[in-house]
């Protein structure tokens, strides 16, 4: 199978001139699939019912004659303008109480009975079309669900959603602690979205509003999925968004994908954007379980920090795809192909900039798709990890919802710290729910699980008892799936599995000294040694001489907690002690691919100097044989074949 590449083409902006140019450009660079129709509703459908396909109808049959397949999306993350006039109240609602006007993409109201009617009509009226067209690869749902609104519509079906899950206002207001505030429920009628209020909002409500919305954007999905699959038996997918205003438990959605698809743009310039990239590819592998996905898309050009666009260097663009390909990737596409005249988003890059083909970043494209399509033996087999790092979103909502100990408490910053702590030892790692079978991995690490259930707190015991190694981190095991805390002594659901007791916490606004020489920051804990061996203290301050790092023998296992957050180089000490990294050098990046008895070995140097790896086997990107040792350039990168 071939390894996908190409990107999002938007054919409605330009002109036919420009159609049959694009196809040879996409012919030359080694393009194979575009993603199309993203944001072409009102291109598609300019007035209502009304449809003009004529300009669709070409741009596929170009695209068929040169070879290059259709991710064809249907359009509606965009509503046209006169959707908007006709149905005013499907316009989205803020939590301040404020109707959005028409102007931008997303502006809609996934609960509004017009849109969900309309977006169906579209969806048919496109899968009617080209469910049989040769062109077609998969379908494309939408684009990056994850818009939220808190309208009537929303409140009615967030009503509907509550009776479903509790049953009864008497279980709601239990598992909300109505009795807090004197915010007792007796009618359900009187329930509504947390919108902004005079002070702070009731935590569950706002778990639970999360956990609505990606309920209720599912079944939108599902819809459409409905509409296209009673005709065309193509795959169908969504391409998944990562973000903190995201309200999408995409390990939930994954079973109603064909393939999970991502898209990803770092927001760092420095090596955190590598970081990043490899912690993006390896959610979206745990999401497909383990099997290949897609990038849908990520910027050829730059990476965007928030403040300013940094251009991307000579081979980064190429080192980052080819990351995402090592770590499950079945290609790398970007947004988009060919960069917008104008619009909202007109210096966002693209693989032919506004430069056009006779341009250092097109040679790089053209260079690009040239190596890409000597990896395809690599598509079907499995990325080789044998540690874990817990991820569940549901944990995240719960701390963004909740008045916190200490602002600077992050779900998404632990555990990217996790990660980053491993990828700097050169360890592939495997992303895996709370309640996931663990029993691949060595080593599972837990950062800050804030909300945990009993029975993913069984699960973790009884991975330790059966010899693997569990790293709980602070701020673990606090509440339970109703966000209500766990009475006894922190940390709570994990207190006898770890051996130890908390009675308070000790934010930081500095750090704190170790025994061994190491560091914390931003958090500690008043940690009482119950059953387990003390590994580390704290030196200094209230809580000197107190445990800060403990573990604890469980049947053959061992179970660790670190009660703060350890600087790079003490973690770096402690993922020492728990796994040996056969690390090539601190800049490359190595990641194994299996399949059989055959091993495929991504070395990616992102540092500047040349680096000699121990290797044996066919290079994959040049054809040359490897005998005993490879030197890989500063920016460079081999792909090494050994059976």
């Amino acid at each position: 199978m071939d390894l996908w590449y190409g990107g999002d083409y938007n054919p409605e902006q330009w002109d036919p001139a420009v159609w049959k140019e694009d196809v040879d450009l996409m012919r030359r660079a080694g393009v194979n699939l575009v993603t199309v129709g993203v944001f072409s509703w009102s291109s598609l459908e300019p007035a209502p019912g009304e449809y003009t396909f004529s300009w669709l109808d070409q741009v596929l049959e170009l695209l068929h004659d040169g070879g290059v397949r259709v991710d064809l999306a249907t359009p509606t993350a965009s509503p046209p303008p006169w959707f908007s006039r006709l149905h005013p109240e499907a316009l989205p609602v803020t939590p301040d109480g404020v109707r959005l006007t028409h102007g931008s993409r997303d502006t809609y109201c996934a609960c509004a009975p017009a849109y969900r009617d309309a977006a169906r009509g579209i969806t048919g009226a496109l899968a009617e079309r080209y469910a049989d067209h040769p062109a077609l690869a998969m379908w494309h749902v939408h684009n990056e669900y994850g818009t939220t609104c808190y309208c009537s519509f929303a409140a009615e079906r967030f009503r509907a959603w509550l009776r479903s899950r509790y049953g009864s206002l008497d279980r709601l207001n239990e598992a909300w602690t109505t009795a807090f505030w004197s915010q007792g429920y007796a009618d359900w009628a009187d329930i509504e979205p947390p919108r902004t209020t005079q002070y702070l909002v009731n935590p569950t409500q706002y778990l639970d509003y999360r956990r609505f919305w990606s309920d209720e954007l599912l079944a939108a999905y599902l819809e459409q999925k409905a509409e296209i699959r009673a005709r065309s038996a193509a795959p169908i997918t969504t391409n998944f968004v990562f973000g903190g205003w995201v309200p999408v438990n995409h390990a939930r959605w994954a079973a109603a994908v064909d393939v999970v698809a991502i898209d990803h743009y770092p927001d760092r310039a420095d090596t955190g954007a590598e970081e990043q990239t490899a912690f993006g590819a390896d959610l979206a592998r745990a999401w497909a379980g383990g099997k290949p996905w897609l990038l849908m898309e990520q910027a050829a050009g730059g990476l965007n920090d928030g403040r300013r666009w940094h251009t991307k260097e000579p081979g980064r663009m190429a080192r980052h795809s080819l990351s995402h390909v090592a770590r499950g990737s079945k290609g790398a596409l970007f947004f988009q192909w060919r960069a917008s005249r104008g619009g909202a988003e007109m210096y966002h890059s693209a693989m032919v900039p506004h430069a056009g083909p006779d341009s250092a970043r097109f040679r790089e494209v053209v260079q690009l798709g040239s190596e890409l399509s000597r990896l395809t033996e690599v598509a079907e087999s499995n990325v080789v990890a044998d540690v874990a790092i817990l991820w569940d979103a549901e944990c995240w909502w719960a701390m963004q919802g909740t008045h916190l100990p200490s602002s600077e408490l992050d779900y998404l910053a632990a555990v990217r710290a996790a990660h980053r702590h491993f990828w700097r030892a050169d360890v592939t790692v495997d992303f895996a729910a709370p309640d996931a079978d663990l029993s691949a991995y060595r080593v599972v690490v837990v950062p800050s699980l804030y909300l945990v259930s009993d029975e993913a707190a069984a699960n973790l015991a009884g991975f330790v008892e059966r010899g693997g190694q569990l790293v709980v981190g602070y701020f673990s095991g606090i509440v339970d799936p109703d966000a209500r805390v766990r009475l006894g002594g922190y940390p709570g659901a994990f207190a006898e599995l770890l051996g130890v007791r908390v009675e308070e916490f000790y934010p930081l606004a500095d750090g704190v000294a170790l025994a061994s020489g190491g560091r914390g920051r931003l958090w500690s804990e008043d940690v009482q040694a119950v059953s387990c061996e003390v590994v580390d203290r704290y030196a200094g301050g209230v809580l000197d001489g107190k445990p800060a790092i403990t573990r604890r023998r469980v049947g053959a296992g061992t179970a660790w907690y670190v009660s703060t957050e350890l600087d790079d180089a003490t973690a770096a000490n402690l993922v020492a002690q728990l796994i040996q990294s056969s690390a090539a050098g601190e800049a490359v990046e190595t990641v194994r691919r299996r399949a059989g008895d055959t091993t495929w070995t991504f070395y990616i140097n992102h540092g500047d100097a040349e680096v000699v790896v121990p290797a044996a086997g066919a290079e994959l990107v040049t054809g040359a044989t490897v005998a005993g040792e490879l030197a890989i350039p500063g920016g460079g990168y081999a792909v090494v074949r050994e059976s």
